[in-house]
């Protein structure tokens, strides 16, 4: 499944901030070896950065994001590619 989720900080970055974008970088590869692709841009506009995650499940995709509830909100859309949406119709 494919997760989309937008990002916007809580409180503006800090030194601390730096040290648990450390750790989530550290996880996230740890996570690539396990199948589960991340990437993540940072973004001008409305969002502070856009994630695209590839994951088994919604469950796998919340355990990733909750431990980062405490520094960012959220919103997650599930994404469908365009040629199985298509097959859809």
């Amino acid at each position: 499944m494919i997760f989309i989720t937008l990002t916007k900080w809580k409180q503006k970055p800090s030194k601390e901030t730096k040290l648990t974008i450390d750790q989530a970088t550290k996880t996230f590869e740890d996570l690539k070896k396990q199948g589960i692709n991340i990437d993540i841009y940072w973004t001008f506009g409305r969002y502070d950065a856009v994630t695209i995650m590839e994951a088994p499940s919604e469950k796998d995709a919340m355990k990733i994001l909750l431990p980062f509830q405490e520094i960012i909100d959220t919103e997650t859309l599930i994404a469908v590619p365009r040629e199985e949406a298509i097959k859809l119709l």
